[in-house]
């Protein structure tokens, strides 16, 4: 049966990435405020405050990975000492892949190696909506390995680096997100792969999108009552079965408008539209324009530019 993770890490295609050792002494914080970036960091020695958002501030320590796929907003600094409130440090290129950050005549008191990716899927932020929005995971050695491996890519110009670096980084954020999956994990796809009975209707949703599901079919695959089905599934997954299915089924119709795979009605029929006319309907009710307006427009914009 087809795995949802897959499916969606694939479809966001991730790419373009920047990897760096970034090394601290003293007290420092840096702060970023960019969209469409999404930061990986491994501490490879000492400690880090991580504070994103508005959320509380976590303590990152030796082997602990961070990942944050649409943070806004995100500050790293030192736990001790402290630097004073609203103070920042500018970091040093050092040379290719290496910064300094804080008092280099300070012994080193803090080592991570850092990187950022980009998504080019067109509705990245709508797939983002179904994974969760921070990672934290503490001592996973394969996630060290994984990194290591893209950062040495990242600077490298062998052939195939492109393709070498995209596949990466797929497997990289699909360990980082089923490593942070479970009744832990906040509501969304990872949280309901995670409940043994919701599991066998996603997969099975994700696998055959193109069906006229029916509410009672769901139920019974996952061996639930109607109304204990309905609960859960919007308690763990954040929406309702059918809205849900609605939902994917849009993401997977994007992908195939923006490479152009297909005509209309072939695109509507393999998502499980009777019609081209049932599937242009469907289409602009969700996305609020028609698909060959969609289509249209995503082609012509870049990717940071493209609608969710």
């Amino acid at each position: 049966m087809s795995d949802p993770l897959t499916q969606i890490v694939t479809l966001l295609r991730p790419g373009a990435p920047y990897a760096k050792i970034a090394t601290a002494s003293g007290a420092w914080r840096v702060r970023r405020e960019e969209d469409s970036i999404v930061l990986y960091s491994l501490i490879l020695e000492g400690r880090a405050l991580l504070e994103v958002d508005e959320r509380a501030p976590i303590l990152l320590e030796e082997g602990d990975f961070v990942l944050i796929p649409a943070a806004r907003r995100f500050t790293l600094s030192s736990p001790d000492p402290v630097l004073p409130a609203g103070q920042f440090t500018e970091p040093v290129i050092l040379a290719p892949g290496q910064v300094q950050i804080g008092d280099p005549d300070l012994p080193v008191t803090t080592q991570q190696l850092v990187g950022h990716c980009t998504f080019g899927a067109r509705d990245a932020a709508l797939l983002l909506t179904l994974l969760p929005d921070l990672v934290v995971i503490r001592g996973e050695a394969r996630l060290g390995t994984l990194i290591r491996l893209v950062a040495d890519e990242a600077r490298a110009a062998r052939p195939g680096r492109e393709v070498v670096l995209e596949r990466l980084l797929e497997v990289l954020l699909i360990e980082a997100f089923r490593a942070s999956g479970g009744i832990t994990a906040p509501p969304g796809l990872l949280r309901g792969l995670g409940d043994p009975h919701l599991s066998i209707a996603l997969r099975a949703l994700h696998a055959d999108p193109a069906r006229p599901w029916t509410v009672a079919e769901l139920v019974r695959a996952a061996g639930l009552s109607r109304s204990a089905f309905f609960a859960r599934f919007e308690r763990e997954v954040g929406s309702a079965p059918m809205a849900y299915l609605t939902g994917w089924r849009m993401s997977l119709a994007k992908d195939r408008l923006r490479r152009g795979e297909g005509s209309l009605a072939e695109i509507g029929a393999a998502l499980g539209y009777g019609s081209a006319s049932a599937f242009n309907t469907a289409f602009a009710r969700e996305v609020g324009k028609p698909p060959g307006q969609y289509a249209s427009w995503a082609t012509q914009l870049a990717p940071e530019e493209a609608p969710a």
